[in-house]
């Protein structure tokens, strides 16, 4: 987990995966990398451990659904830590806040915020594609 979370700070990374011998970076603000992951390549998220800069309840429901085993993030909301531990999913952070703010810093994340008053990361799928295909088009 070290060289993962070493990797983060040095690359400047918004997420690293590790799974096996095979260290995969990525740039991507939000969750599009991680719904991209778990759609297209999800044996990379199967079993992996995850440096993350921040992790939102969006973000922690592919996480579970990838069947990630360990995280370590910088931020990570407290609905989010919440699902991960309910997942067993063991987790790391360096700060634990209510919510993830949104780019613009003007209020809550808008797919944390599509995520509230859901416990199950499989009801919280859909909503996240939604809010990324309108985001891509």
């Amino acid at each position: 987990m070290k060289s993962l979370v070493d990797e983060l700070q040095s690359g400047r990374w918004s997420c690293v995966v590790g799974n096996g011998s095979e260290m995969r970076t990525f740039t991507r603000r939000g969750v599009a990398d991680l719904y991209n992951i778990l759609t297209t390549e999800p044996e990379l998220l199967e079993h992996s451990f995850i440096a993350d800069k921040v992790v939102g309840k969006g973000a922690a429901a592919l996480m579970i659904l990838g069947k990630v085993s360990r995280l370590h993030t910088h931020i990570i909301s407290t609905p989010a830590l919440a699902l991960l531990r309910d997942a067993g999913v063991a987790t790391d952070f360096d700060q634990e806040v209510g919510y993830i703010i949104n780019r613009q810093g003007t209020g809550r994340c808008p797919v944390e915020t599509l995520c509230d008053g859901l416990s199950e990361p499989a009801e919280m799928l859909p909503l996240i594609a939604d809010f990324l295909s309108k985001v891509r088009s």
